[in-house]
């Protein structure tokens, strides 16, 4: 059938938008798409303009070196990039079997009367400032975890040289990551909660009605489903845990070192920054905090590119398996 309303003409597909109001909304969406690409761009040579005296001194010393000597002008983040990276794992670590059980239970198995109280409990936690994070870890986790937790953890994984030694100072890894874990929790809980409420009833209703149980229901029918959404909110947290400053600035105990076990105070590149850019004279101590943060910028974008990639791989197996 024609279209009445376009002069007897098909309407058509794909293409330029014909009508003046479209073509104006589209030129808007392209202008402001563009302006973020141009913005990352701006952020990335401002960054690289800062970070030039420090890219000319070291070059690549600067990121296997763990020296930090202002002093003597000497600086090397390998430290701070083993500290950021093992604090986000550890945290994931944790978080990610919570969350999933969190989300699962409140879209499948929760009663009504419980499923939205609980579920706006996780969404406030989400936007609790990270500051009030780090207070409470170090006045309330640090204690608890330096008096109970950590002795039972050095008896049981000593051998592991994971939790041995322990630091003797205020805060250190293990419990940094645990404030982090608790952060990230939130966010990774809603959005997963919400990618498994999108999964079509008629997924639960087919999976049971072939004789599965209500858990393989979840696992084969469910889960499946919703994990393109799953992984973009692990990803969404991995990010807040990179790059988080305060909560970790608070409870890791700021050590310049490499270490070997979780329970040894360490750094991240956030921390670095935060405890020394109010420090920082001169013109080579402030271009080495800078490039500090062109790093922590470059793994997270890479960490983003590898979880990009990730998502479309995963839709496209689904795509290719339910067209199979």
């Amino acid at each position: 059938m024609t279209n009445l309303f376009s002069g007897g003409r098909p309407p058509r597909r794909g293409g330029r938008p014909t009508h003046i109001g479209d073509r104006i909304f589209s030129s808007f969406v392209a202008v402001v798409g563009l302006g973020v690409l141009a913005l990352v761009g701006v952020f990335v040579l401002v960054l690289l303009n800062g970070a030039r005296p420090s890219l000319l001194q070291f070059g690549g010393s600067y990121f296997v070196t763990a020296t930090w000597d202002p002093p003597h002008q000497i600086f090397g983040v390998a430290f701070a990039i083993e500290g950021t990276l093992v604090t986000s794992a550890v945290a994931l670590l944790i978080a990610i079997p919570l969350s999933l059980g969190a989300a699962i239970f409140l879209s499948e198995h929760a009663p009504g009367w419980l499923r939205d109280p609980i579920g706006y409990v996780i969404e406030l936690l989400a936007a609790v400032p990270s500051v009030v994070y780090g207070f409470w870890g170090f006045a309330v986790l640090v204690p608890v975890m330096r008096s109970s937790i950590e002795p039972g953890l050095r008896s049981v994984f000593g051998w592991t040289q994971l939790f041995n030694p322990s630091s003797a100072g205020h805060g250190d890894v293990f419990t940094a990551s645990v404030v982090l874990a608790i952060m990230v929790i939130p966010t990774i809980s809603a959005i997963s909660r919400e990618s498994l409420a999108a999964v079509p009833r008629e997924q639960r209703e087919a999976a049971l009605s072939l004789g599965a149980t209500k858990w393989e229901t979840t696992r084969l029918a469910v889960l499946k489903y919703a994990r393109t959404g799953i992984i973009g909110g692990v990803i969404l947290g991995l990010g807040r845990a990179i790059g988080e400053t305060m909560a970790v600035t608070m409870t890791i105990g700021n050590r310049d070192a490499i270490f070997t076990s979780l329970l040894a105070q360490g750094q991240t590149l956030a921390s670095l920054i935060a405890n020394e850019f109010t420090e920082a004279t001169g013109t080579l101590y402030p271009s080495a905090l800078i490039e500090a943060g062109l790093v922590l910028l470059l793994i997270t974008l890479a960490v983003n590119v590898v979880a990009r990639l990730l998502v479309w791989r995963v839709t496209r197996s689904g795509a290719v398996a339910g067209g199979a």
